[in-house]
């Protein structure tokens, strides 16, 4: 029901465009609805089988680093788990083949390099207490002061790094050693303390490849946009997806491996599940190898191929502002469809014990969303340099860090990880490269940082929640009454400021 909720209101945005203003062949159409079917299936069994394998498989890591004494060991085994994860990212794969000038495997390990000592940072910085806000200050501070040395062609294809490497795979996996680690500990800051890992992972990536680009400069992206197959029957696109199903599972299970590898070190090193728990997570992650494959199928054979084609053709009208209000529309809705974001948002409502709900935080990332998708297709029109964008973005919502509770912080930081996932590199990348070629723009300046600023906005959308969250809780406080014994044996009612 969830997965169901979450695809129907972009099917029929889509739906809705191709009758009023781009008109679509039935064929193209028949491609999007099947894909639409795929990515609800999928969505489905990746859910549910995160649930049954990646919680369980996270949080029994995390909670044997933190009784590890040994620094050493506890940075290496970081590095390590944060490095071969990132490696079999598949949103990293389609990225470092769209980046010119930088052959693919450097990026990867680049990337990889960044995230895996970004990981251990995160996991010390839970071990010792060290307060995330001021850490994430430092941190940003050091990306604002490198993004200056690094060509703007470069800058865009950066921040869009550190989104598409907390994807379906790394997010579930990531966010559940956090809360292993944490639950540990006993103090009133473990619950916050156990969001901030991808927020933390997030940063590596994009440091690194801005690194990267001092060596590199390229001048031009060579994305190649997916084409709508011609369909005359229902059996032609059945034999399209049914072709595309073995690339995506082999992909896939590539991807699962090093995952699968890390579990059976751990378990065949502590011991630490029973029989009945090791059927049971064996059993989720085929589930999560399931739902992966049909909705990286769905997505990237039905959903690119027509927002690219929709991009195209709407940057094409005499009205073409009118892709703003539909970007921003396509991004409100769009975000729920992302498979790492309800896995997120259910972990956030587990952790606070219902304080912050599903429904709250699917809300506000909504919001958030809508406003990147709107400033994205504004860049595109216009021709915005993301750094006007990004580094103001970026001090607000650090600056607000401080002012915000704890928890969220962190699981502001985390949200915008999570939701620059695979539906916005496969639907909303395109979407945006579309419009940018039928302008004739600058890919590599105007297209890529979608992924960017879809990661920036709900860093403060998100805080804007917790510090409506904290003036409702004050306001609830100071005006409960309190009953104070008199003398007299009457209980009498006084409002007290707290």
């Amino acid at each position: 029901m969830e997965s169901l909720s979450a695809v129907l209101p972009i099917s029929a945005i889509v739906l809705i465009i191709s009758v009023f203003l781009v008109p679509m062949e039935l064929g193209s159409i028949s491609l999007f609805l099947v894909g639409a079917v795929m990515l609800i299936l999928g969505m489905g069994f990746f859910q549910l089988g995160a649930e049954m394998s990646m919680t369980p498989i996270g949080e029994g890591i995390g909670v044997q680093i933190s009784k590890t004494r040994k620094i050493i060991m506890v940075i290496l085994i970081g590095f390590i788990m944060g490095a071969i994860i990132t490696i079999s990212e598949p949103d990293l794969q389609v990225l470092a083949e769209q980046v010119p000038s930088v052959p693919n495997m450097v990026l990867i390990l680049t990337v990889a390099v960044g995230v895996g000592i970004f990981l251990a940072l995160a996991i010390l910085r839970i071990k010792f207490q060290i307060d995330l806000s001021k850490l994430l200050i430092l941190l940003y501070v050091l990306l604002i002061g490198a993004s200056f040395f690094v060509p703007k062609e470069f800058l865009a294809v950066a921040f869009d790094s550190g989104g598409v490497t907390t994807g379906p795979m790394t997010v579930p996996f990531i966010m559940a050693l956090g809360v292993g680690l944490a639950s540990v500990r006993s103090d009133k800051n473990s619950a916050s303390d156990s969001f901030g890992l991808v927020a933390l992972s997030s940063v590596g990536p994009i440091l690194a490849v801005l690194i990267l680009g001092c060596f590199y400069k390229p001048t031009e992206a060579v994305y190649s946009l997916g084409t709508i197959e011609n369909v005359a029957t229902t059996q032609d696109v059945a034999k399209i997806f049914v072709k595309g199903i073995p690339l995506y599972a082999e992909e896939v299970f590539i991807s699962l491996l090093p995952i699968i590898a890390v579990f059976v070190i751990f378990q065949l090193i502590t011991k630490r599940y029973q029989k009945r728990q090791l059927k049971r997570i064996s059993i989720g992650l085929i589930y999560t190898y399931i739902g992966l494959v049909l909705f990286l199928c769905g997505v990237n054979v039905g959903f690119a191929p027509i927002g690219s084609f929709l991009g195209s053709e709407l940057a094409s009208l005499p009205y073409n502002w009118i892709l703003v209000p539909l970007g921003m529309l396509i991004g409100y809705y769009i975000v729920k469809a992302e498979p790492a974001i309800q896995v997120l948002n259910h972990q956030v409502e587990n952790v606070t014990d219902g304080a912050i709900s599903v429904k709250a935080m699917n809300r506000s990332m909504s919001i958030g969303v809508a406003i990147s998708v709107g400033l994205a297709m504004l860049r595109v029109l216009v021709g915005i340099p993301i750094q006007w964008i990004i580094i103001p973005g970026y001090i607000i919502a650090l600056v607000m860090s401080r002012f915000v509770p704890k928890i969220f912080v962190g699981i502001a930081f985390d949200s915008g990880g999570v939701a620059s996932g695979p539906m916005t590199s496969t639907f909303l990348l395109p979407l945006s490269i579309g419009t940018c070629q039928a302008l004739g723009g600058n890919l590599m300046t105007d297209a890529f940082g979608v992924v960017a600023l879809v990661a920036l906005t709900p860093l403060i959308a998100i805080q804007i929640m917790g510090l409506v969250y904290q003036f409702k809780t004050r306001k609830s406080t100071i005006m409960q009454p309190v009953s104070i014994p008199a003398d007299s044996d009457e209980i009498i009612n006084l409002e007290e400021e707290v």
